[in-house]
């Protein structure tokens, strides 16, 4: 076994041998406590459901809607923290009202916001940048206010203008944090998605729970939350990927490895 598969090996042999266990477990532990099929339906039945839902052409376009709505949601929060980061005087200006805002419950600001938008699109993918802005702003605050002083002494020396010390030096290092920061915005921006969608909506992943609570699919309901919960697996590893990919120099595995 050369070293490349013996590396992939160590890091997804774990997650899947996991999975693998939980299925089992979910599948023959509660019946052997006389769990009701209504209450727990099993993995097997959960994924008849899926195929039921995806064969009457319920799954693909609500599941594109909720994509397209964190996308974009997550895309909006990261301009606007883009923008507020750019001027320390708007910055410091807005802070106080952003903590304010991302203190209230977002669950009470949804209706609101469907209220004034309307139940398109446009109102869940301002719910779900609302949701996932601030953890894009904090750690881009924080990428770029820890430059070193000596970069930027450099290229001031160099008679650097503005744009080209943030282009060169300022946003390269901020690059890690904003990473960071979009670990946990793309999930969150799921969640504002469905928030939204559950407040008001005739489309998306949320709307279609709602409609099979209502008609008390148990089995259909745990499809649609498997298929999020796939959602934000798949999205966060795309973040992790563009990590790796535009950040090299710092690697989370790499900085992870070194301080072993």
């Amino acid at each position: 076994m050369n070293t490349r598969t013996a590396a992939l090996l160590e890091r997804y042999a774990p997650p899947i041998l996991g999975g693998i266990l939980i299925l089992l477990v979910w599948e023959f532990l509660p019946p052997l406590f006389h769990v009701s099929k209504l209450l727990l339906p099993p993995p097997s039945a959960v994924v008849r459901s899926l195929w039921l839902i995806y064969d009457r052409g319920l799954l693909v376009e609500n599941f594109v809607v909720t994509l397209a709505e964190a996308l974009f949601g997550s895309a909006t929060a990261i301009f606007f923290a883009f923008i507020v980061t750019r001027s320390l005087i708007i910055e410091r200006t807005l802070m106080p009202y952003l903590v304010g805002l991302q203190a209230l419950p977002k669950v009470a600001l949804a209706p609101l916001i469907v209220v004034w938008v309307g139940i398109g699109i446009e109102s869940k993918i301002l719910i779900a940048a609302i949701i996932s802005f601030f953890p894009v702003l904090i750690n881009a605050i924080v990428g770029f206010s820890t430059v070193e002083a000596e970069k930027i002494d450099l290229m001031r020396s160099l008679v650097a203008t503005r744009w080209q010390q943030f282009r060169i030096v300022i946003f390269p290092n901020s690059l890690p944090f904003i990473f960071a920061g979009l670990n946990v915005a793309i999930v969150l921006s799921i969640t504002g998605a469905l928030v939204g969608e559950f407040i008001g909506a005739d489309r998306g992943l949320g709307n279609l729970l709602l409609q099979l609570n209502f008609n008390m699919d148990i089995s259909g309901m745990f499809a649609v939350l498997t298929v999020l919960a796939l959602l934000g697996i798949v999205l966060y590893a795309l973040v992790r990927f563009l990590h790796v990919r535009f950040v090299f120099w710092a690697k989370p595995d790499n900085l992870r490895s070194g301080s072993n």
